[in-house]
């Protein structure tokens, strides 16, 4: 039988877009055990960005061999899921994947998003799902691959669905990795049917919730020693416990996980979608919504400029050298490396750009536009937040992920906004974490615990540097406005 109680360990498994992270959980709250294993990301053509499923299968055993050599592994009393999202696995009929994986990163799938969209209709589709339907979701992508010769009756299935199947057996997805495929209805919480049609998507996994569990495999618990039947809990969307790890539960309050790409999820009530599309709608994992924008490449982008740089170190040596500038000498960065943005705007034609670079230009500035730019489009995203809440004031900034260690860009996000930014500097797993703790909630009969905030830094605006923030803002977006009107030439 499971374990229950005070001595029992929630064991948090984040499969992530470079790494898979893995965390154990006591009935405190506090982590006492972690380890993470990466694992490549394959270009085998332009705008491609594909994963090996045996390689996430490889990382996820290793680091569950690591965490049972941490601890007790006789003291786990359940497993919690968390993934990035979307990322596509077909599976033939044997549930084995077809090819690679393909992550939110493809950009090759945009006409088949574009085909999708225009059949069901893009207004019709958002107010139904939630969801702004392009190239990187699951169905655009799956269409894509049908269109390539993908068998008709291949199973479509997310990341975390795949590797929920390798740990228990059984096929399952959440209604927040379900909002990723682009085809579920957020107001009869199902599947959409005619959209599945039209991506021509006959196989998926069945929806439940992120709360239902199934027992892990025989072989993998005499593998690790733990106790036969450990419930694994269907879990959750990265985004999704990223903000359940951070404690943000109600209005008003955001989170804001910093990583390869920022997601922004404030959380509502309700499935209202925005009148203009600004914010997509995911179903949370404990009840409610959140209100979510993803910008595409900050991290990303980060390591981008540190390779062209030549710097070693990646994204925290870039913030270390923006450190070292003032903001005052940096060029104008407009951040859309991927190319295009899912924020505030939602508008896969946008590509970065640089103003403002003169002789006296050095290295340290543009990193230090590359970080404001990104702050830039954090600021617009959190507006959006602000004015669609009901009633709430906005609240402070709850920070995850490896770009929360920049003291520099939590200082700029902080003066930039207006609103505080607590950060915990000595956590960046908050998804897994969130894993964990939903997983310890639901099966150990733990209270719905806030984070330990003992070692949380907090940092408050500077009202002196919100006229500095505001006109760079206003060119800010006015550089981006102009480039939007040329591409629609």
């Amino acid at each position: 039988m499971p374990l229950s109680g005070n001595g029992a360990l929630a064991i948090g498994v984040d499969l992530g877009t470079s790494s898979l992270k893995a965390v154990a959980v006591g009935a405190d709250g506090r982590c006492v055990a972690r380890a993470r294993v990466g694992y490549p990301t394959g270009q085998p053509e332009p705008h491609a960005a594909e994963q090996n499923p045996s390689d996430w299968t490889a990382a996820c055993h290793a680091a569950l061999d690591e965490l049972a050599q941490q601890t007790d592994p006789a003291k786990w009393g359940v497993l919690g899921l968390s993934a990035m999202l979307p990322t596509l696995v077909s599976l033939d009929v044997g549930g084995r994947p077809i090819g690679p994986a393909i992550t939110w990163r493809d950009g090759r799938a945009e006409a088949d998003g574009e085909s999708i969209a225009s059949a069901v209709g893009p207004g019709q589709l958002y107010r139904r799902t939630g969801q702004q339907f392009d190239g990187r979701y699951l169905l655009a992508m799956h269409a894509r691959r049908c269109r390539l010769g993908l068998a008709a009756d291949a199973t479509v299935a997310g990341a975390k669905d795949y590797l929920f199947q390798v740990l228990t057996g059984h096929l399952l997805t959440d209604p927040s990795t379900a909002s990723g495929f682009g085809a579920y209805d957020l107001h009869r919480r199902a599947w959409d049917t005619a959209i599945l049609a039209t991506a021509g998507a006959r196989v998926v996994p069945a929806v439940v919730d992120s709360r239902d569990h199934r027992p892990l495999r025989s072989e993998l618990a005499a593998r690790w020693g733990c106790p036969p039947g450990i419930p694994v809990l269907v879990g959750a969307a990265d985004s999704v416990l990223g903000a359940y790890g951070l404690g943000v539960r109600n209005p008003g309050t955001v989170a804001y996980i910093a990583g390869t790409s920022n997601v922004i999820l404030g959380c509502a009530a309700s499935p209202d979608v925005d009148e203009h599309g600004r914010y997509l709608v995911t179903p949370m994992a404990d009840g409610g919504y959140g209100r979510e924008m993803d910008l595409l490449a900050t991290g990303s982008a980060m390591e981008w400029l540190a390779g062209l740089l030549g710097i070693a170190g990646g994204p925290s040596a870039v913030a270390d050298l923006a450190a070292g500038a003032d903001l005052a000498d940096a060029p104008l960065v407009l951040p859309y490396l991927s190319p295009g943005e899912q924020g505030a705007l939602w508008d896969p034609g946008l590509v970065g750009g640089i103003e403002g670079v003169t002789l006296r230009t050095t290295a340290a500035d543009l990193a230090r536009g590359l970080t404001a730019g990104i702050v830039l489009e954090s600021r617009r995203c959190l507006e959006v937040l602000a004015d669609t809440a009901t009633g709430e004031s906005p609240g402070p900034i709850m920070m995850s992920g490896s770009g929360a260690l920049s003291p520099v860009f939590r200082r700029d996000l902080a003066d930039a906004t207006g609103r505080a930014v607590h950060a915990d500097t000595h956590e960046s797993d908050h998804s897994a974490m969130g894993a964990a703790l939903l997983a310890g909630r639901t099966i150990l009969n733990w209270p719905d615990m806030a984070p330990d905030g003992s070692t949380r830094e907090v940092i408050e605006p500077d009202p002196q540097r919100a006229g500095l923030w505001a006109d760079r803002f206003a060119r800010h977006d006015a550089a981006c406005r102009a480039q939007q009107a040329r591409n629609t030439r």
